[in-house]
């Protein structure tokens, strides 16, 4: 198994961070068994793409709620890693304790 879970949908509430806030979040290191997916589903291309963070932030976004470590943004390069026999990515955790206004 590479993800703990894989959903359809995000269970947290938005919090409606920018990229600029985002970039913020220092990354730090997030076993793959750990994260539930929040995408069902892929684009092959984006997975076999070299340049696919080219307009984008390196390193995945995860948020983190109720107990879950879900991964919002960054499905392909995680795949990416697993393919490459690596079990953990370097993400931005954003850290949710109570529903967002």
């Amino acid at each position: 198994m590479i993800f703990r879970a894989v959903r359809d949908g995000r269970p947290y509430p938005e919090h409606n961070l920018t990229l600029k806030q985002w970039a913020e979040i220092p990354p730090r290191p997030l076993r793959l068994d750990q994260l539930i997916t929040t995408k069902r589903e892929l684009a092959l291309d984006k997975l076999l793409a070299e340049d696919s963070t080219f307009y984008g932030d390196l390193f995945p976004h995860v948020v983190q709620w109720n107990g879950g470590l879900y991964l919002e943004d960054g499905l392909h390069r995680a795949l990416r890693a697993a393919l490459q026999q690596r079990n953990q990515i370097h993400a931005r955790v954003l850290v949710l304790s109570e529903p967002i206004e």
